[in-house]
């Protein structure tokens, strides 16, 4: 299938892709990596009459650490943080996450900020943002701002980026000392999204008693779900397996996700609770240095 006509805009900076945008409104669709849009495109589900394509701005590309975070441009390869050294010594749960998105040729075309921004409910990247309570930069007309991940995703592929704005950035929290993290997902094969992905993330302190514990699942909402309520369990003493087992609880207790033809809604839910135990348990091992 062909997409509708379309005129192909190519900005060389960020200033001039905000002026299409302006010029344009949402009549405008910005190209990242194309894995999301060009299909949508395609199958004609989506009829921008202007397409602005991204590729061309190398200033919106970066991997570098700033005042104790981990910031990535938005047209930063999925595949180029993958394999980053900074990423995996600074953010392991964000390293770990990266081959489980589609396949390696899928990676090297996806982007960061692409992923982020067409906020797939199924999707790993936005989970692991919401875990690691991450900020994600938006500029437009009326300069940059930054929004926190609980704002950022509103609902079902929608965020709070106006037709005016551009993301240009995410910044994720550099890893403290004795945390440990840890991403799971079921998927009908490998590749595929996630029918459940849990992120999970914990941090001891000297006596080993857990100071902090993060959850957040993909797959069971229109948006990630971050369970507080769960992490709750774990947080205020050492960890334990029936501290594990607690927070599975919760998990599969709180969620109300949808039933589809790749799973009900009953398993989704089993399945949550079982990757929150598995994750926060590895996690565990990884603060305390047992396990990679």
């Amino acid at each position: 299938m062909k997409p509708p006509q379309f005129e192909y805009l190519a900005p060389a900076s960020t200033a001039e892709a905000l002026g299409f945008l302006k010029e344009h409104g949402e009549q405008a669709k910005l190209l990242a990596g194309g894995q999301s849009l060009v299909p949508l495109m395609n199958f004609r589900l989506v009829r921008p009459g202007y397409l602005v394509d991204l590729n061309g701005i190398a200033e919106l590309a970066w991997i570098r650490e700033e005042d104790g975070h981990l910031s990535i441009g938005a047209m930063t390869r999925q595949r180029a943080v993958e394999r980053s050294a900074l990423v995996r010594a600074r953010c392991p749960l964000l390293a770990e996450t990266m081959p489980l998105i589609g396949h390696f040729q899928i990676r090297n075309r996806g982007t960061i900020g692409g992923s982020l921004a067409h906020a797939d409910p199924a999707a790993e990247l936005p989970a692991v943002v919401a875990a690691l309570k991450g900020e994600l930069i938006v500029r437009g007309p009326r300069g940059e701002r930054t929004i926190p991940a609980d704002r950022f995703f509103k609902g079902y592929l929608t965020t709070d980026l106006g037709p005016e704005e551009l993301l240009v950035g995410v910044r994720v929290p550099a890893e403290r000392p004795r945390t440990g993290s840890a991403f799971l997902e079921v998927s009908r094969r490998h590749g595929d999204f996630a029918l459940v992905g849990v992120a999970a993330l914990l941090t001891l302190d000297e006596a080993g008693v857990c100071t902090h514990a993060s959850i957040a699942l993909t797959g069971v909402g229109p948006v990630p779900v971050v369970a507080e309520n769960a992490a709750k369990a774990v947080v205020g003493g050492k960890p334990t397996p029936e501290a594990f087992e607690e927070a599975g609880k919760r998990v599969s207790a709180a969620l109300s996700p949808d039933s589809d033809i790749h799973a009900s809604a009953e398993y989704r839910k089993h399945v949550g609770g079982v990757l929150t135990r598995r994750a926060l348990a590895r996690a565990f091992d990884r603060a305390r240095g047992e396990t990679r």
